[in-house]
């Protein structure tokens, strides 16, 4: 019984999840008031009953969808045998960034850190969260590989890290501005080739 969700709980994902889509593509200053109620069917005061105000729906919502793209690549890493595989998970998930199960809008953490980098903290700061903790778990998997003996020990986990986030997101970037999913797919060639050149050749 301790798992079932209160009314207000129930209440409060079904806002979430009904305005996930709109806030990965309007942002938090494009969506309006009228987007919510009209997603939900809710009225204002049933909305504001659950949320104190749009920052604390918009705060939520990044949550739920950073959660949904942490959960697709975490399985799917969970099922990949080589630390290399487990890499290229990164390539394979953001690469068919707009099929399947990933949000609708793109990466939220792209979407959210480039609309709030100079107009909403609170936002700025869970974007940047984001990073760090994603830069973590990559790191993770390339010093593991490297303890493996799978991956070169003179690699700069840091480094890779980091190199592979922004590969990864300006290739989004670049494929939504242009409209063109081929400029992403060479962007995410150039991944996989840094993953390649990672490996141990003399194991």
């Amino acid at each position: 019984m301790d798992n079932v969700l209160s009314k207000a709980d129930r209440t409060r994902n079904f806002i979430i999840e009904r305005t996930a889509e709109i806030f990965n593509k309007k942002g938090y200053a494009g969506t309006s008031l009228s987007d919510l109620t009209d997603a939900t069917g809710l009225t204002k005061g049933s909305i504001y009953g659950n949320f104190e105000n749009k920052e604390e729906v918009a705060l939520a919502v990044f949550d739920y969808n950073h959660k949904c793209v942490r959960k697709l690549i975490q399985q799917r890493i969970e099922k990949a045998t080589t630390y290399q595989d487990k890499l290229l998970v990164y390539a394979s998930v953001y690469d068919s960034f707009n099929k399947g199960n990933f949000p609708k809008g793109g990466c939220p953490v792209l979407n959210t850190a480039v609309e709030a980098d100079d107009t909403h903290e609170a936002l700025k700061k869970r974007a940047a969260n984001a990073v760090i903790n994603w830069k973590k778990n990559i790191q993770d998997l390339i010093t593991a590989g490297i303890q493996n003996g799978e991956f070169k020990k003179e690699l700069n986990s840091s480094v890779l890290a980091l190199s592979m986030i922004a590969l990864i997101e300006g290739g989004i970037m670049i494929a939504k501005v242009t409209g063109n999913q081929s400029n992403l797919d060479q962007v995410m060639e150039t991944l996989k080739m840094l993953i390649e050149q990672m490996k141990n050749t003399s194991a």
